[in-house]
């Protein structure tokens, strides 16, 4: 079994989901003993969020990169970043170590054409919504075209996602908000709906909406098993 290397804290509440997913993922294929070989690097999400609104980016990428050091010389063989918009980062992630960096945006578009879909809507961050780090992979390696919510749509879901998800407010009020933006992206054609923030799948799923969901954590999550127990 590979170790794989984790960059949490983006938030912590999803940090916490990634590390049981993958080890109940490991658990159901080598059996109730095991568990995951895994590293985790967390990193504070109040300095990266006032980073990500001052638009510092380059300040990130150095974050980032440093994240991936302290994990591949600790041991990991393959990184996981634990968050969808700090995907933005992806790049300077890959350069600085030397082994595998599993772009959440691959596992997603891997499930997704599974399923044969052409259109989909994509639902997280404003940063994840409106640039293009995520919808370039699903259309250029993956023939998917992604839609996005209005622009207030996109302000609730980022409102949704800051104030009260990554704090650990769930809502019965804020459900029934991104089910109804669910409901507009599906009359504009999309034939599923990516939750492209790890915080969103804490409160949508698939039980919700007749849609196809895609959630970005579980798939990504149980991707890096896939690939840490391959021999």
């Amino acid at each position: 079994m590979k170790t794989i290397g984790l960059i949490g804290g983006m938030s912590w509440k999803s940090s916490i989901e990634y590390y049981r997913i993958v080890n109940e993922k490991i658990q159901n294929i080598l059996g109730e003993s095991a568990s995951c070989k895994s590293l985790m690097y967390s990193v504070n999400f109040a300095e990266v969020e006032k980073l990500q609104l001052n638009d510092e980016w380059g300040k990130l990428n150095r974050l980032m990169a440093n994240a991936a050091k302290k994990l591949y010389n600790g041991g990991a063989d393959i990184i996981v970043l634990c968050t969808n918009t700090m995907h933005l980062c992806s790049n300077a992630i890959q350069d600085a170590v030397p082994i595998p960096f599993l772009h959440i945006a691959d596992a997603t578009g891997e499930k997704v054409a599974e399923k044969e879909l052409k259109k989909v809507g994509l639902l997280g961050a404003k940063f994840t919504m409106q640039k293009d780090f995520y919808k370039n992979i699903l259309k250029e390696k993956y023939a998917v075209e992604t839609i996005i919510p209005n622009l207030e749509d996109q302000e609730e879901i980022h409102r949704i996602i800051y104030n009260e998800l990554v704090l650990g407010k769930i809502t019965s009020a804020s459900k029934e908000k991104c089910i109804s933006i669910i409901h507009r992206l599906q009359k504009n054609e999309a034939e599923g709906i990516i939750l492209g923030c790890t915080e969103i799948p804490l409160l949508i799923s698939q039980e919700d909406v007749k849609l196809p969901i895609f959630d970005t954590m579980t798939i990504h999550a149980e991707k890096a098993v896939e690939i840490a127990t391959k021999s």
